[in-house]
């Protein structure tokens, strides 16, 4: 009987250690796993922090392009009518009269 003790207590030592290291691989695996959500998370978050940049950029560009088109309207119209009211840009019929 005291030999049934015996092994029945070391059997119960040696399923106790493995559930232990069962539960240790479990750990270890979630510990990962873990780990591995947090750095995804991370990735996520500094992409969409990336995105809000770029989004920023392109409407300042936009809102930039908008005033350079509106600039080069006002400097065109400028332009046009300086070499209007310019006698070099006109063309005069008298010249072809003397031909």
């Amino acid at each position: 009987e005291h030999l049934s003790g015996t092994l029945s207590s070391k059997a119960e030592r040696a399923h106790s250690t493995m559930m232990n290291a069962d539960m240790d691989a479990v750990e270890a695996e979630n510990q990962v796993e873990l780990e591995e959500k947090t750095r995804l998370i991370n990735q996520v978050l500094e992409l969409q922090h990336t995105l809000e940049d770029l989004s920023a950029r392109v409407d300042a560009v936009k809102e930039e392009n908008l005033k350079l088109k509106s600039e080069n309207q006002v400097l065109g119209q400028y332009i046009e009518n300086l070499m209007s009211a310019s006698s070099v840009f006109q063309t005069t019929d008298t010249k072809s009269k003397r031909k």
